[in-house]
């Protein structure tokens, strides 16, 4: 699936998937061996991308984009990719841990405020009493220092989790498997946004109809006002106009990527050192 045609979504490729191929896109990957990291991305990353070229360029070294809402669904569907669905975090999630080919995967949470990722264990233990969840972390609300990055990936190694499940919001996420990924002893990492909070019930999933129609962003929005009106209102508006140009014009303008250095020890290192010295 990787190697076929993707959609462009404001210049930002995202593969034109369903539930059904994820998964089996997903089940091979793990069958190979193959080390990557997955991303869902909807109105949110792709607009952050326009701003962020370090984003957009960890985009493109991603292993799977898949569709998080329905404007991507809906841009795919316009350029001719009928069979693309919505497939989010917080349901790509559950779908792993309910398949049956999946029964035998080890399973490692890194995200949540304080015990949330706790919380996740157990209630995803209830749910699929089979499920292997290995361990857990809840990172602090930035970098990781030398010692924090030494303890997640010494624990990592010893527990050999499969999959790295990663709840820390976008573009924290997608930053950290990138540079991450290398140094740790997994094979999959998925950036999974919200699906920590939804899953351990601090945010309401929205009605089936509500995701259908587009509208599940404003269901978060009346949950959480405070915190997300400034996202929705800078990201909303501008994308409705820019993919308008977009399918107008039949184009989407290039966004400018750099070369990121992908050595994570190093890269954490060095943060951790600025961040001593403040």
């Amino acid at each position: 699936m990787t190697h076929q045609k993707k959609v462009n979504v404001l210049g930002v490729s995202i593969d034109p998937a369903n539930m059904e191929q994820a998964a089996g896109a997903i089940r091979q990957l793990l069958d190979q061996g193959q080390k990557g990291f997955i991303c869902m991305v909807g109105v949110h990353g792709v607009m952050e991308a326009q701003r962020d070229p370090d984003l957009a360029a960890i985009y493109d070294a991603a292993t799977l984009m898949l569709p998080d809402g329905m404007p991507t669904v809906w841009v795919g569907h316009w350029q001719g990719f009928g069979e693309m669905r919505r497939v989010t975090g917080p349901d790509l999630m559950l779908e792993i841990f309910r398949r049956p080919e999946f029964s035998g995967v080890r399973h490692y949470l890194y995200g949540g405020k304080s015990g949330i990722a706790e919380e996740l264990k157990q209630a995803l233990t209830r749910r699929f009493p089979h499920a292997q969840i290995v361990g857990h972390y809840t990172p602090p609300f930035r970098d990781l220092n030398v010692q924090e990055w030494e303890f997640v990936r010494a624990e990592v190694q010893q527990l050999k989790p499969d999959i790295i499940w990663v709840g820390i919001s976008t573009p924290r996420q997608e930053k950290f498997m990138y540079h991450a990924l290398a140094g740790l002893d997994t094979t999959l990492m998925f950036g999974v946004g919200a699906a920590f909070d939804y899953h351990t019930g601090r945010i309401k999933d929205a009605p089936e109809w509500v995701k259908t129609i587009g509208m599940q962003w404003l269901h978060r929005l009346i949950q959480d006002p405070r915190r997300l009106m400034a996202r929705y209102l800078r990201n909303n508006p501008a994308f409705v106009g820019k993919i308008i140009l977009q399918l107008l014009r039949g184009t989407s303008p290039e966004i400018q990527r750099p070369t990121i250095a992908q050595q994570p020890e190093y890269k954490l290192a060095v943060k951790a050192v600025k961040h001593s010295r403040r």
